[in-house]
Formats: structure tokens, C-alpha cells, sequence
């Protein structure tokens, strides 16, 4: 038997309708995010759950809690599981950063493996934290089934690096939007992408809420 690495992305918040930089701060699930997460839990309740490990914020914590209170699972707090670091663009619109910080901003766009945001962090720095968690859970659970319920960037992030993706295109190949669900199997020849921001748990309304 092999590992299944489940990578969810937490439900909607008021960043991600508004596209604004979400990574320190620590905002609440909207209504429809907790929607999503009650979803979520309700479709993948029956699957034999080894762990669940969980970003330290509020918002993933929230997306998690239907799930682990439906099976008595315990949330295991992975440091290395938060969201990219956007440094002084915390906050700020995407129009906003764009014209004030102009040049980092550019900078970031075309490669974001090593230019971060304003005093914020690279996808490789990102990468680095991100893979000592897939590392341990790699490790203690050499079979199964794992959930890891992280970020936006995180998760494209872990991605990339799982698959062999350059970390400076992860905004450019990997898509994975509000409550989405990855997996990630891990056999013989190494770890094989089998499903890709799958939403079709959801409720036809909460699938067709745009946002980032």
C-alpha cells in the first residue's frame, strides 16, 4: 500500500475574493468557507484517515474542524505549513503593490523562486519549511491516507517540488482555488499527481463563487 498525501487549500476568505496578500495575517472563513469546509468533511469522512496536518492559523484550522470532529481525529500543527510571507505587501491589493512597489513587484512576477515579496519570502525559503513537513509525514506514514490542510502558494509550492515543476513558475502551472483538493501518491517510481483542485464535493453555488 502507498502513501496518499491529500493537500487541501482552506476555504474562502475575504482575501481570497478580493485577491488581496493573505499570508501573516490571520483571518476568519467567510460563511460560504465555512460552507465549504462542512462539505468537505461530510465527502471524505469515510476514508480511513492515518493524520491530519494542519497550518497553525485560523483559517485552515476552521477547515479542518468538520472533518476531525466527524472522525475524532487530532490536528497535528505543522510550523512549516503557513502560508508564503508577503512581507510589507501583508494586506495590500494586488493594484496596490503594483504601483508602490513597483519594482519588486516585477521582480517577484517574473521569479518568484528567488525574488520575494517586500521583505517577505522566496518559494524557495518556502519550499525548504514546506518540505521538512511532507518529509516527517513521509516517514511516519510510509502507507495510508494523510491530510495536510495548508495555503494557496504552499500547496502549489509543495506541489512543484513533489513533481519536479521549476519553484519559479508555481503562480503559472499549478491552480489550486479556495477548498480545493489535491492528491499526491507516493509509489514505487516516486510521487504521482491523481487529482488537481477538485472542488465536486461542493454544492453547485459554493463551486461557481469566484475568487482567487
Amino acid at each position: 500500500m502507498s502513501l496518499n498525501l491529500y493537500l487541501l487549500r482552506h476555504g474562502e476568505t475575504t482575501y481570497s475574493i478580493t485577491g488581496g496578500y493573505c499570508g501573516e495575517l490571520d483571518p476568519d472563513l467567510t460563511d460560504n468557507g465555512v460552507k465549504m469546509a462542512i462539505a468537505f468533511g461530510k465527502a471524505h469522512q469515510a476514508i480511513a484517515w492515518d493524520a491530519v496536518f494542519v497550518s497553525p492559523m485560523k483559517r485552515t484550522i476552521a477547515t479542518a474542524k468538520p472533518l476531525c470532529e466527524a472522525i475524532g481525529a487530532e490536528m497535528q500543527f505543522r510550523e512549516g505549513l503557513k502560508e508564503l510571507r508577503y512581507g510589507k505587501w501583508e494586506g495590500l491589493s494586488n493594484e496596490f503593490v503594483r504601483e508602490n512597489y513597483k519594482d519588486d513587484y516585477l521582480r517577484w512576477l517574473s521569479e518568484p523562486a528567488w525574488n520575494p515579496p517586500t521583505g517577505g519570502e522566496t518559494a524557495v525559503q518556502l519550499a525548504s519549511r514546506a518540505s521538512l513537513v511532507v518529509a516527517e509525514i513521509q516517514e511516519i506514514y510510509p502507507s495510508g491516507n494523510v491530510l495536510v490542510v495548508s495555503h494557496k502558494a504552499t500547496i502549489r509550492v509543495i506541489l512543484c517540488n513533489l513533481l519536479g515543476i521549476d519553484l519559479g513558475r508555481y503562480r503559472d502551472r499549478i491552480d489550486v482555488p479556495a477548498a480545493s483538493l489535491s492528491v499526491v501518491q507516493f509509489g514505487a517510481l516516486g510521487p504521482m499527481l491523481k487529482v488537481l483542485g477538485d472542488r465536486s464535493f461542493m454544492d453547485a453555488e459554493l463551486r461557481s463563487l469566484s475568487g482567487t
